[in-house]
């Protein structure tokens, strides 16, 4: 049962989709390269239609045929602003429900006010508590001078655009599977854990999928994932998107050591676009 909880933990508040790991062990990253701070006069511009404030999206996270988890992603209005620009107020939290909660309990709460126009963060909030095991994080971009600054301090030299663990979630909604080729990757880098770490998602294609909620049309794309305790292989996972601007995970499948774990999209509202669904 350890197995389980332990990706009830990495998968978390990603029931959704896309890649925030509890434990950057969990993904497939190169090592890190040494980074020199420097300054940033003009921002990029990410013109989007994936999502606005008021979107709110729920998921179930199934071991076999038990429900094991719940996670919700919301984007919000906020007043907020940094240097003059606007922001949204993006909040994913992440629970285990019944019976695994006696198992491993997990009551995650993640926050990232994120750029309005160039989707990536400048405050990031990690609450975690599983187990009885607690992370508190705070972490301050700096975007504009490519440092992060966290809790206690410390600051480190980021790469441009960096991203957080749910900022990332956001701004991977917005890459254009349009012209893609099937294993086409596409990069980012996420500061997690005081570090910076690459991340890939390849490209695998289209195809129709069909959960509790019918059929959507979706983009099929894979993130790597370290081979260890817990996924079987590097491409243990696969994310089924909506083929639609909105880009929304419907379905996520997980081969782990002791069987397989799955996600699904089961509520939204307050989409941009409507979803592509038959």
């Amino acid at each position: 049962m350890k197995s389980i909880a332990q990706l009830i933990k990495t998968t978390g508040i990603i029931a959704s989709a896309i890649l925030l790991s509890s434990n950057a062990n969990a993904f497939s990253f190169s090592q890190p390269e040494v980074l020199k701070a420097t300054k940033i006069t003009k921002f990029r511009t990410v013109k989007h239609k994936a999502f606005k404030a008021g979107e709110k999206l729920t998921y179930r996270l199934h071991y076999g045929f038990v429900d094991a988890g719940e996670a919700v992603m919301e984007v919000k209005k906020t007043s907020k602003t940094v240097k003059g620009r606007s922001l949204l107020h993006v909040v994913g939290t992440g629970r285990t429900l019944g019976s695994f909660n006696w198992v491993f309990k997990v009551k995650d709460r993640y926050e990232s006010y994120i750029d309005s126009e160039s989707v990536f963060p400048w405050m990031f909030i990690r609450r975690v508590d599983e187990g009885g095991f607690k992370i508190n994080q705070d972490y301050i971009f700096k975007q504009n001078e490519n440092k992060v600054k966290t809790q206690d301090k410390k600051e480190f030299a980021v790469t441009d655009g960096i991203q957080d663990m749910l900022s990332s979630f956001y701004y991977a909604r917005t890459l254009d599977y349009s012209k893609a080729k099937i294993g086409q990757e596409y990069k980012m880098d996420m500061f997690i854990d005081n570090e910076v770490f690459p991340f890939k998602i390849k490209y695998l294609g289209t195809e129709t999928i069909k959960t509790r909620k019918g059929k959507f049309d979706c983009i099929k794309i894979r993130p790597l994932m370290m081979k260890g305790r817990v996924w079987k292989s590097e491409d243990s996972m696969t994310i089924w998107v909506t083929n639609d601007n909105n880009k929304i995970p419907v379905l996520v499948k997980t081969d782990i050591a002791v069987g397989s774990v799955k996600a699904t999209l089961t509520g939204w509202e307050g989409l941009v676009n409507p979803i592509n669904k038959k």
